[in-house]
């Protein structure tokens, strides 16, 4: 993951198809990061990087049909935002402190599903 500090912006990464999901790792992901398709999801897998305590890591999905798929570590708290039809499955920590992930999903089809490994 790619950090900026005080004196450079935050970087935003922009990925977009028609068709067809994408696939993010740790290694490529910016702080902000927005991956659009027509019709597919997003699988991002976090679990191999170190998000310091009290950073936000942001992803926006926009599609049409297609949901996303979370890979995160337990000590990470997840906040889903955004309008889709689907629900959110994540059964993560509750409580403040910690590295945050928040996702903004907006589709018509499509729920987020967060895994801790």
């Amino acid at each position: 993951m790619t950090k900026s500090n005080g004196e450079n912006p935050q970087k935003t990464q922009v990925k977009v198809s028609l068709m067809g999901g994408h696939r993010l790792d740790g290694a490529t992901l910016y702080e902000r990061t927005v991956t659009a398709s027509l019709i597919g999801g997003a699988d991002v897998d976090l679990t191999a990087v170190d998000i310091p305590d009290g950073a936000e890591l942001r992803i926006t999905k926009l599609s049409l049909i297609g949901g996303v798929r979370l890979r995160v570590r337990r000590d990470v708290r997840v906040e889903v935002h955004g309008l889709r039809l689907g629900g959110v499955r994540d059964d993560g920590p509750d409580e403040p402190g910690g590295p945050t992930v928040r996702v903004d999903a907006w589709g018509l089809i499509g729920g987020v599903s967060v895994v801790r490994v």
